[in-house]
């Protein structure tokens, strides 16, 4: 029996091959639980040394009562589900894989993007329908010489920056945590976000959900953007205001959204964004390919390893916590 006890909150996977590849060095056999609430997680995760985590909300409460835990380890990159203030005064480092959808992310705004302004879905519809008719999508404007902008300039829009300009499209973005230099690298002007909403045509939402996040992109923001703009959110739902994007496109304040999230998911069969064909909804897939999914479950894995070994993980989410641990750098 191996002396760590390593605990699955809650997956949606259909293998955990990379994990125990991993796992096995140090003889530790997964225990996989389908935890939903407060109780069943403190239930099942009370005396684990280790968490790997995918949707469950891991609370203070749930933290409180982890006496043995020595990280959580999230599968993904968002760490909103997890409180970090309470970890960081258990002492557990909360992990994440920054780097492990990259191009899967920027290729799904990307696509959303082109989705929404060519107007592909609303033309397929068209024709399935019976209708054999190009002025359905009307008016559909030229890619190049438009402006997208960046709502974060993290990993995810860096890449799609460059994307983005291949079609000829100029960058602009908002990001007060980058350095100019990062963006004049990636031929990217910083801007506020006032002026980034005034500018652009269309808009990329690309920022971690938190407390100064949260509805970020609100009424305010919808009032300052073109009639022809399209909002693109491959990051959280409510860092956007849902309510302030229905109406934005209900009164025609912009001309219509790609979105892989919403507010709540999955999505409540009464929510108007259904009903509006100037609306491409997917059920938050776009960091899914075979090759992303392997690469994840391998590195959240890698990050509960080092741990229970005596190391820091390649990826820390709260940094603070290492003053608190004997923990050598790798």
């Amino acid at each position: 029996m191996s002396k760590f006890k390593v605990v699955v909150t809650d997956f949606e996977y259909s293998t955990f091959v990379p994990e125990q590849e991993v796992l096995d060095e140090l003889g530790i056999e997964l225990q996989f639980e389908q935890c939903k609430t407060e109780d069943e997680l403190i239930a099942a995760c009370h005396d684990a040394d280790a968490l790997l985590n995918q949707y469950a909300q891991i609370t203070r409460n749930v933290i409180e009562n982890l006496p043995n835990c020595k990280i959580i380890s999230r599968y993904g990159i968002g760490f909103n589900n997890v409180d970090l203030e309470a970890a960081n005064e258990k002492g557990i480092i909360v992990s994440n894989v920054t780097d492990y959808c990259l191009d899967e992310v920027s290729d799904h705004a990307m696509a959303l993007l082109l989705d929404s302004v060519r107007k592909i879905t609303k033309l397929n519809n068209a024709v399935k329908s019976g209708t054999w008719d190009f002025k359905k999508a009307a008016p559909i404007y030229r890619l190049r010489g438009s402006t997208l902008g960046l709502v974060g300039f993290g990993n995810i829009p860096q890449v799609l920056s460059q994307k983005a300009q291949a079609f000829g499209i100029n960058v602009v973005a908002y990001d007060p945590f980058v350095p100019s230099e990062v963006a004049e690298e990636h031929s990217v002007e910083l801007v506020s976000l006032d002026e980034l909403c005034e500018r652009s045509d269309y808009v990329s939402i690309h920022l971690p959900l938190n407390k100064k996040t949260e509805k970020i992109i609100s009424h305010d923001q919808f009032e300052k953007m073109k009639e022809e703009a399209f909002i693109i959110n491959t990051a959280r739902g409510p860092v956007i205001d849902e309510k302030a994007l229905i109406e934005a496109l209900q009164e025609g304040k912009i001309a219509g959204a790609g979105l892989d999230v919403v507010e709540k998911e999955p999505i409540e069969q009464t929510n108007p964004l259904l009903e509006m064909d100037n609306v491409v909804l997917n059920p938050h897939a776009a960091f899914y390919s075979a090759e992303a999914e392997a690469e994840l479950k391998r590195k959240a894995a890698e990050n509960v390893a080092d741990v229970l070994s005596g190391y820091f993980p390649t990826y820390i989410v709260n940094k603070e916590v290492k003053e608190k641990l004997d923990l050598q750098e790798k």
